[in-house]
Parts: C-alpha cells; sequence; structure tokens
C-alpha cells in the first residue's frame, strides 16, 4: 500500500493535486483543507489507495490525521470517498471530530450529498471510535447550551443563515475561557462576520 508520496508539485487545482516522484506523476484527489494547507513547491502528501473494480484512485492528505479521519467516514455505510472528502473540504478536521462526538447532526447534514440518516450513521458509528482517549474536558460542551441557543436565536433574528450563526458562536465558545452574556457572545460572534 502507498503510505505517502513524496515529490515536486507539477499541478495543483482545488479538487486534485499531480506530483512528480522521480519521473512518474501522481494524481492525488484532495480536499480544500489539503489545497489551502500545500504551500511549496516539494511537498509530502499522506494516501490512501481507493480500490473498485474498474479504477484505483489515490486521495491525498496534508496530515495523518486528515487521512483518519477521512479512513472513519469512508468505513461508515452509505459514505464514500467522494462524500468523505466533500465533508473533510466543508470542514476542518477538528471541526469535523468535534460535530461527531457531540452528536449535531445537522452540521453534518449542511454537508452536501449528507441526509439525516446518513448523518447519524456516521455519528452512531465513529462517536465512539474518534471520542477514545478524550476527556470529557477538551470537548466543549456546545449542544445543549442555553447561551448558546439564545445567541443563535438573536443572529437568525438578525437574518443571519443558521449555519454561519452556528459556526462564528461555536468558534468564539471554543475560543473564548471566560464566562460570556448572551450580549457578550452575540457580539463576539458578530465581529467575526
Amino acid at each position: 500500500m502507498i503510505t505517502h508520496i513524496k515529490g515536486r508539485l507539477v499541478e495543483k487545482t482545488p479538487t486534485f493535486v499531480v506530483i512528480d516522484c522521480n519521473g512518474i506523476g501522481y494524481k492525488l484527489n484532495i480536499s480544500l483543507q489539503t489545497y489551502s494547507n500545500i504551500k511549496q513547491e516539494n511537498c509530502m502528501l499522506f494516501t490512501h489507495l481507493w480500490v473498485k473494480e474498474d479504477s484505483h484512485t489515490l486521495y491525498g492528505f496534508f496530515d495523518k490525521d486528515e487521512r483518519t479521519l477521512f479512513r472513519g467516514l469512508i468505513s461508515v455505510s452509505g459514505v464514500g470517498p467522494t462524500t468523505a472528502q466533500v465533508v473533510l473540504s466543508t470542514f476542518s478536521p477538528n471541526e469535523t471530530r468535534q460535530y461527531i462526538i457531540t452528536g449535531d447532526v445537522a452540521a453534518l447534514q449542511s454537508v452536501k450529498g449528507i441526509g439525516a440518516k446518513t448523518a447519524q450513521r456516521i455519528i452512531i458509528d465513529l462517536k465512539d471510535k474518534l471520542g477514545k482517549g478524550i476527556s470529557t474536558t477538551d470537548i466543549p460542551l456546545l449542544q445543549d447550551n442555553d447561551l448558546r441557543t439564545q445567541a443563535l436565536s438573536a443572529l437568525v433574528a438578525l437574518g443571519f443563515t443558521k449555519k454561519v450563526a452556528e459556526q462564528k458562536v461555536d468558534k468564539t465558545l471554543r475560543n473564548t475561557s471566560e464566562e460570556l452574556s448572551v450580549e457578550g457572545l452575540v457580539k463576539s460572534a458578530l465581529s467575526q462576520i
């Protein structure tokens, strides 16, 4: 199995890259996260080889964490490599892991190609696997937070979409260690929009 490819970047698009490794050009499908992290002409990407009866496709990842999450996602019934890449292009690996561990069906459902049943299946299949070794203090309690709910309601009432409001409020809650009021949380989220 090919675990990584190191070489000279020949072509870079938001969906794939071509890396020249000793005269052979390897095409690797990538997520937007990997695309934005590739900065140099000489690079190394971790890989996953997807074998079907009519094709062999290489997927490239900037770090092992993203590849591990990709492999977890494709292990879920109904989630193929294309859908897994869309998830990893929509959210960072940390955000994806957080949504799965906290059981945030709505966030996963906001990804193109994932319905309610698939989102629930991803959470059921991966929650325990991804939660191993993580203490409860490392997981923000965002799902049933009354402060969060009130701030989201306020932002939606101001005309922002629920998805954008959730992302900004959750980011504020993750990055703030001090106690916030609803007004403070809304103001902080608004400053990010």
